[in-house]
């Protein structure tokens, strides 16, 4: 985890309370993935809730989850799935002193975030017209057991919802790191803020990998 300590002066931005840089990227390695388990108890006590309700209301889920759109939740995952790709590859890039590639794998990554939360908008679009919501909201007469439904419709709008936010955490932080590396803040010897930023917009990608099927194919 230790990183070369010979950097340029004024090239790696120690603060105070560490001794040497290697330290400091050790010490924000550490605290990343302190967060990232964090994040996976916090969905985690929501995928305990999504199993507990689809084993009280199996034909509910079956019935609700056919209202959903595969199409769009497919495209959302293989966009998701190319942005991990281009933040691994800017990474990379970082590593090897090529900072006009890490501005345009960065973009790219933005681009399919931004993809992902259009496609999104839309579908939350017609969930909305058509009645498919949570609740007293929910008053669509198609689907089965409506008084069992709106629970699927619940979960679903939860996990989404609160994925849907971290993509918009992911991408602030995406921008700042553009910005950063424009700035020519990122070289081999001094690139943790990009590898930090991708383990969390890599987390976005996995979680999203288990909603996909459980609420789009399994239902």
């Amino acid at each position: 985890m230790s990183a070369n300590t010979n950097l340029e002066p004024g090239r790696f931005p120690l603060a105070g309370h560490f001794s040497t840089p290697a330290q400091q990227i050790d010490a924000g390695k550490m605290g990343m993935w302190g967060f990232l388990v964090t994040e996976v108890l916090l969905f985690g006590g929501l995928f305990v809730a999504y199993g507990i309700y689809r084993y009280l209301h199996p034909q509910a889920y079956i019935d609700a989850h056919g209202h959903l759109d595969v199409t769009m939740g497919t495209v959302n995952t293989v966009v998701l799935l190319v942005s991990s790709l281009t933040v691994a590859l800017a990474i990379r890039a970082a590593q090897t002193d090529n900072p006009g590639q890490v501005t345009i794998h960065l973009i790219i990554t933005l681009v399919c975030a931004a993809t992902f939360m259009v496609v999104k908008y839309f579908e939350y679009s017609h969930k909305f017209h058509a009645g498919l919501l949570p609740g007293v909201y929910f008053t669509n007469a198609t689907v089965p057991n409506p008084d069992q439904a709106h629970i699927f419709f619940g979960i679903y709008f939860l996990m989404t919802g609160l994925h849907g936010v971290h993509v918009l955490i992911g991408m602030a932080v995406l921008f700042w790191l553009l910005i950063k590396n424009i700035k020519g803040h990122f070289c081999s010897e001094y690139y943790v803020p990009l590898e930090i930023g991708g383990l969390y917009w890599h987390l976005v990608d996995v979680i999203w990998i288990f909603l996909f099927p459980l609420l789009y194919l399994v239902g």
